[in-house]
């Protein structure tokens, strides 16, 4: 009798050249940190501190593109591209695509920075010698400078980029991806690893740090309520046991299931508490700043965008503190936050993307952070009398505090707390997802036992970490590796355009315009033709014979009705010929056809059923006019043919000249 195996064999489609390489790094990263976390944090801050002295103008040029580049791309013709087939269809309603996008976007970021930030910038204005009324103004501006179109900028490159090659192409959905129209299939070697290593590295080190902020806070919130007696680490081991347990939970239900359904709860919990707040705290005051910051904000926009203090000295440490360290964590979130809103966004247009991600969590930024952060302001000032001022740099206590002055302190308390752990969940839970996706190099579907390693990995570093101290080290790497990552950034940004140009050609390519008249009778010799690639000498002879002969039979035509015509050839810079006619007041007609050099792809040059070819270059012969319009192919036309479409192009020429109000276009020019 034959005994059973009993061993457990673990299937995995863990990417040897992605995933061990990241785990290890990882790992080595964690345990530096760890065991060695003043010296680390030393180096860390070291190269921090020389990289945003030196560097902070690079860091808002990058910034500045991808606005630019996003708006650029909503407003042009690129827009209306689907991120899919012509097609798709969105996988989820627009309610629940914008709850999971904010969701993984800011989440735990708005309740712990809600409150605080407003504060810190009015404690501590960016200009020292700011009026006490101004504080408040200036402090509502700067928050919403930093939430705001600049953030979600920098999600959206990396999640319209990868959306498009995903969906629109069948790449994988991975970093790599982005850089095929550099990279080729070189995206699959090394070089592909290498970007979705770094890719997999800043995720998890993102996730583990925000992880840790958001442990601080929950200690913070249930010691307020009295549930724990302190912030002690036995206390912060146990919630983020429960927080990585549903959130594995989650993200083995699958992304539909979980992410979904928390994400549209939470977003309803965060907009109840929010109108609770507007309704019991100073409400007019509350809306007044609202309107008002909004205004100031958008005419404040062009200066925010490009301003590095280079003429404000003193201004120059709170700005490498506060927007320079701003636009590095949200760099540092990119990839994770990008995948994720890439892997929600298929068949949206690339206009609906980029106005939904800019605008609607921005514009909910706004309403929040001056709801919570106006509320403290007036509380400090007419309330509190300095009390909340004092806690500005104390972020984990503030927001219960600020609770405290408001009736249902409990109540507000509860709720604040478990929107804090249903957006702990999430993000932990998208991260899992995501970093799945990139340590298995885009697969569809993944073994549930690496949802839980990725789970209990997060759960085990972020502790120790915290244990340690360590968990500011890390952050501070984290920061640093913001800027490599920028320039990625911008290399994805040109190949996204690069593609998106190619796809619109590719949409709008008609007909070659000698196509349009083919019959029935003659298909044999039109399959002959596009079956071969026309060398020089080809190109030549179709110029010398039948274009040529075309050209001479018209001029006789011409001339039997009183219209002079010359034939000029050319040999150089291209073989040429054309049909001109000149007149004393009008720009003279002219029809010439060239022959053109075009490249061939090496892709189709490779192909087994293409058209042979000995060189990567082959000849059309091209029309060109006497207004510099674009010409096109006429390499099927016969000579009747061209004749009939010279006699095409001048009677447009006649019908434009007719007309005074083109006397502009049609006048000959100096």
């Amino acid at each position: 009798m034959n005994k059973l195996n009993t061993s457990v064999v673990f299937k995995t489609n863990f990417s040897k050249s992605v995933a061990f390489p990241s785990l290890t790094i990882i790992i080595a990263i964690s345990l530096c940190c760890g065991f060695f976390s003043t010296e680390t944090e030393e180096v860390f801050n070291f190269i921090k501190e020389l990289v945003f002295k030196n560097l902070s103008w690079l860091y808002v040029l990058l910034v500045t593109v991808f606005v630019l580049f996003l708006i650029g791309l909503a407003t042009s013709k690129l827009g209306k591209i689907k991120l899919g087939h012509d097609d798709s269809v969105p996988d989820y309603s627009f309610f629940s695509w914008v709850a999971m996008l904010f969701a993984a976007g800011m989440g735990i970021g708005l309740m712990y920075f809600g409150v605080s930030e407003t504060m810190s910038h009015y404690a501590t204005p960016a200009n020292a010698n700011l009026a006490v009324d101004l504080r408040a103004k200036e402090a509502q501006l700067y928050t919403f400078f930093h939430w705001g179109f600049h953030a979600w900028s920098i999600y959206g490159v990396v999640g319209l980029s990868l959306a498009y090659f995903t969906y629109r192409h069948n790449l994988p959905l991975a970093i790599r991806s982005g850089f095929y129209p550099m990279l080729k299939d070189k995206i699959h070697g090394r070089f592909g690893d290498i970007i979705d290593v770094f890719g997999l590295c800043s995720t998890f080190f993102g996730i583990t740090t925000t992880l840790g902020f958001g442990v601080v806070q929950l200690c913070a919130g249930l010691v307020s309520l009295k549930i724990i007696p302190d912030t002690d680490f036995k206390y912060q081991v146990a919630i983020v046991l429960v927080v990585m347990v549903i959130a594995v939970f989650s993200a083995i239900s699958g992304l539909g299931k979980g992410v979904k359904k928390l994400s549209e709860m939470n977003i309803l919990l965060a907009v109840l508490l929010m109108l609770f707040i507007l309704v019991f705290g100073p409400t007019i005051y509350i809306l007044s700043t609202f309107t008002e910051g909004l205004g100031y904000y958008i005419s404040h926009f062009i200066s925010l965008t490009f301003n590095t203090y280079a003429y404000e000295k003193g201004s120059q440490e709170w700005f490498s503190k506060w927007t320079i360290l701003y636009w590095a964590w949200w760099i540092s979130w990119a990839p994770y936050v990008g995948l994720f809103i890439a892997k929600i966004s298929k068949g949206r247009t690339i206009r609906e993307f980029i106005l939904a991600v800019l605008f609607i969590p921005a514009f909910f930024n706004f309403l929040w952070m001056t709801v919570f952060g106006s509320s403290a302001v007036w509380i400090d000032e007419h309330v509190a009398h300095g009390a909340l001022s004092q806690l500005a740099n104390n972020p984990d206590t503030l927001l219960f505090n600020f609770f405290s002055y408001f009736p249902f302190t409990t109540l507000l308390n509860v709720l604040s707390i478990l929107i804090i752990c249903v957006f702990f969940i999430t993000s932990a839970d998208s991260g899992i997802f995501i970093m799945n996706g990139i340590a298995s190099k885009g697969a569809i579907n993944s073994p549930k036992w690496q949802s839980v390693f990725w789970g209990v990995l997060l759960s085990l570093l972020s502790l120790s970490l915290l244990r340690t101290g360590g968990l500011a080290s890390l952050q501070t790497m984290t920061l640093i590796s913001a800027l490599p990552f920028g320039i990625i950034m911008i290399l994805l940004c040109y190949n996204l355009w690069k593609a998106l140009v190619a796809d619109n050609e590719y949409s709008i390519k008609k007909y070659s315009h000698g196509s349009l008249n083919w019959n029935n009778s003659n298909w044999k010799e039109h399959l002959e033709k596009i079956l071969t690639f026309s060398e020089k000498k080809d190109v030549h002879r179709f110029i010398d014979t039948t274009v040529k002969k075309a050209f001479i039979e018209l001029k006789a035509e011409l001339a039997n009705n009183n219209v002079d015509a010359n034939i000029n050839s050319f040999s150089s810079p291209q073989h040429a010929i054309e049909l001109e006619i000149k007149f004393d007041q009008l720009r003279n007609f002219k029809y010439g056809v060239m022959a053109q050099a075009l490249t061939i792809s090496e892709t189709l040059i490779n192909e087994k059923n293409s058209p042979d070819s000995d060189s990567e270059i082959t000849f059309h012969p091209i029309t060109y006019f006497g207004d510099h319009r674009m010409g096109y192919d006429v390499q099927y036309l016969s000579k009747d043919g061209i004749i009939s479409d010279v006699l095409r192009e001048y009677e447009r020429f006649l019908n434009l000249s007719s007309d005074r109000d083109n006397d502009l276009i049609m006048k000959p020019t100096n």
